[in-house]
C-alpha cells in the first residue's frame, strides 16, 4: 500500500510516463523519419545489469537497528480530563488515568531507523555501513536477502568519514562477500550500480554513472565523495556502489533533495578511503591517522599574489601545534606546503587526507614555498588521535618584541601599541604579540575581509611586526615591489591565527 504523502510523486510519475507514449505531433514535436531513426547509435550501456546483481544480492544487506528512549512527561501520555468542581466525574477521571500520569509517565520508547550495509568478509562476518545508521544504538540486527537475521556487535566507527564496522556469527549463516575495488581507477561516464533498502525496500538495484569525482559537500575534514545519479534515496545510507565488475568503489552516505528523495545528486565515499579506515576499525576498534601538527587555509589568488607565486597552490599553515610532530622548527608559519610525502598538494584540503592516511611513526619528506624559495623538510608523524587533545588546549606563538607606544591609520584600520590596557579593553591573552587593532572603518578594504577591533596583527608578508611604525614600514614596502595585496596574519584574543589578504589600493 502507498501512504498518502507519497501519491502525489507517483501521479506525476505516470503522468510523465502517459506523455512519454503521446505521439509526437500531439506534443509538439517532429516525428523523426524511420530511416534517420535506423541510424541512431546504440548505447554503449549494459542492456542488462540483470546478472550482475543477481550475483551481488546476498551480500548486501538491511540494517535494522532500535534504541530505547527515555519518554518525558506529557509525550506520549493521554492528557487527564480537568471536571468542573464538585462533579462526580472527577474521581472517575482520576481513576481511569492514575496509570498513564504521574509515575509512570516518561515510559521507555523504542526508535527504531533502516539502512544498508554489505558483507566485506564472510569468514570473519565482517559487515560495513556508515556510522550514521548506527550511532547511539542499543541494538543492532543485520537482515539478509533470504529473510534470515542476525545480531550484530559494533566492532569501531569513525565518525570523521561516516563509516562503521559490525560483525556478525558467521558460523550460524553461510555468508556472501564482496571486495572493494579502485576507485581512483573510476572515470566520470564510468556506469555504476546501486544495492540497498531505500524506503525500508530490501534489495533496490538501481544504475547510473559516476557524475561528478572529489566532491567537497563540508560533512567533514576528509571529504572526497563520488557523486552518482543512480538513484539514491532514505534508507540507501551505508549500502554499496558498485563497478561493472561487482566490486565495491564506494559507500552510499548522502544525498541532496529539497522533497528527501532521489533527485540524481547521491553521494558515496571512494572505496580508496574507506578501505584504510576498515582495515584500521577492523584491527584495532578505533582509526589510527597520521598528523603533522600545523593548521591550515587555502591559497587563494590574493594570497598567492602578496606571496609573489606564480600560481594559487597548495595548503598556507597559519598555525603549529604546540608539542606536536613539527613545533621543532622545521614548519614555520607562513609556509605553504605543495607536496607531502611525494604527493602534489593542489588544494589545501588535498593536504589533511593525505596525512590521515600515512602511518603513525612514518618519516615523511616535506615540500614548502618559503619566502619565494622551495625547502624540504623531514617529518615524522604523530597520530591524530592524540593530537586532537593538544589542539584544544594548544594556544599561539608570537614574538615577544616591544616598541614606543604609537597609533597610526592604514588600509582602514586604526592600529595601536598592544599595551597593558588593550590587553585589558580586548580580553588578549597573554601570550599574543603584535600591533592591536583598535578600530575598522565601514566599508574599508580591512572591513570587507573580515577584520574586526581586538584582533592583533602579528605578521606582514610573513615579516614580525610589534609596533604601528613596522606595519607602515612593511606595508610601504610593499607598495613599492608593485604589490596589490598586503598578506597579514591575524591572532584572536584567545590566540587563534589566520591569514588575511588586503587590497592596498
Amino acid at each position: 500500500m502507498i501512504s498518502n504523502r507519497f501519491l502525489p510523486a507517483v501521479r506525476k510519475a505516470l503522468l510523465c510516463a502517459t506523455i512519454a507514449f503521446l505521439p509526437a505531433a500531439t506534443l509538439g514535436l517532429s516525428p523523426v523519419p524511420a530511416a534517420h531513426a535506423q541510424a541512431v547509435p546504440q548505447s554503449n550501456g549494459p542492456a542488462s545489469v540483470a546478472d550482475l546483481a543477481e550475483g551481488l544480492l546476498e551480500a548486501v544487506v538491511n540494517i535494522s537497528t532500535s534504541q530505547n528512549v527515555k519518554g518525558t512527561e506529557g509525550q506520549n501520555t493521554v492528557p487527564m480530563p480537568k471536571a468542573p468542581d464538585g462533579s462526580p466525574f472527577q474521581d472517575f477521571f482520576d481513576e481511569f488515568f492514575k496509570d498513564r500520569q504521574g509515575e509512570n509517565s516518561g515510559p521507555q520508547q523504542k526508535v527504531q531507523s533502516l539502512g544498508s550495509g554489505f558483507v566485506l568478509d564472510a569468514e570473519k562476518g565482517i559487515v560495513v555501513t556508515n556510522n550514521h545508521v548506527i550511532a547511539d544504538a542499543d541494538e543492532i540486527e543485520v537482515n539478509f536477502s533470504d529473510g534470515s537475521k542476525l545480531t550484530a556487535e559494533l566492532v569501531g566507527t569513525d565518525t570523521k568519514t561516516d563509516i562503521a564496522v559490525l560483525k556478525v556469527d558467521a558460523s550460524r549463516k553461510k555468508l556472501k562477500a564482496v571486495k572493494f575495488g579502485d576507485s581512483d581507477k573510476m572515470r566520470i561516464g564510468d556506469w555504476v550500480m546501486a544495492i540497498g533498502n531505500p524506503f525500508g525496500l530490501g534489495g533496490t538495484v538501481t544504475v547510473g554513472i559516476i557524475s561528478a569525482r572529489n566532491r567537497d559537500i563540508d560533512s567533514g575534514p576528509y571529504d572526497d565523495f563520488i557523486q552518482t545519479d543512480a538513484a539514491i534515496n532514505r534508507g540507501n545510507s551505508g549500502g554499496p556502489l558498485f563497478n561493472m565488475f561487482g566490486e565495491v568503489v564506494g559507500i552510499n552516505t548522502a544525498i541532496i533533495s529539497p522533497s528527501g528523495g532521489s533527485i540524481g545528486i547521491g553521494f558515496s565515499i571512494p572505496s580508496e578511503l574507506a578501505t584504510g579506515v576498515v582495515a584500521q576499525l577492523v584491527e584495532f576498534g578505533e582509526t589510527r591517522r597520521g598528523w603533522l601538527g600545523v593548521r591550515i587555509q587555502p591559497v587563494t589568488d590574493e594570497i598567492a599574489e602578496s606571496l609573489g607565486l606564480a600560481d594559487a597552490k597548495g595548503a598556507l599553515v597559519s598555525g603549529i601545534i604546540k608539542g606536536g610532530p613539527v613545533d621543532n622548527g622545521s614548519i614555520e608559519l607562513g609556509d605553504v606546503i605543495i607536496t607531502f610525502d611525494g604527493k602534489d598538494i593542489g588544494h589545501s584540503r588535498e593536504l589533511p587526507l593525505a596525512v590521515a592516511e600515512s602511518p603513525v611513526g612514518k618519516e615523511v619528506d616535506v615540500v614548502v614555498l618559503r619566502k619565494g624559495k622551495e625547502v624540504t623538510v623531514k617529518v615524522t608523524l604523530g597520530r591524530l588521535e592524540e593530537g586532537e587533545k593538544l589542539a584544544e588546549a594548544d594556544g599561539s606563538s608570537g614574538s615577544d618584541e616591544g616598541g614606543p607606544v604609537a597609533t597610526a591609520s592604514v588600509l582602514g584600520m586604526t592600529i595601536g601599541e598592544l599595551t597593558d590596557e588593550a590587553r585589558s579593553k580586548f580580553g588578549i591573552a597573554p601570550d599574543v604579540s603584535g600591533v592591536i587593532v583598535t578600530e575598522v572603518a565601514e566599508n574599508s578594504a580591512a572591513a570587507e575581509r573580515g577584520v574586526v577591533a581586538g584582533e592583533v596583527i602579528t605578521e606582514i608578508a610573513q615579516e614580525t611586526v610589534a609596533m604601528p611604525k613596522d606595519v607602515l614600514d612593511r606595508i610601504a614596502a610593499l607598495k613599492e615591489q608593485g604589490r596589490k595585496n598586503a598578506l597579514l596574519m591575524l591572532a584572536s584574543k584567545t590566540g587563534e591565527l589566520r591569514f588575511v589578504t588586503i587590497r592596498m589600493d
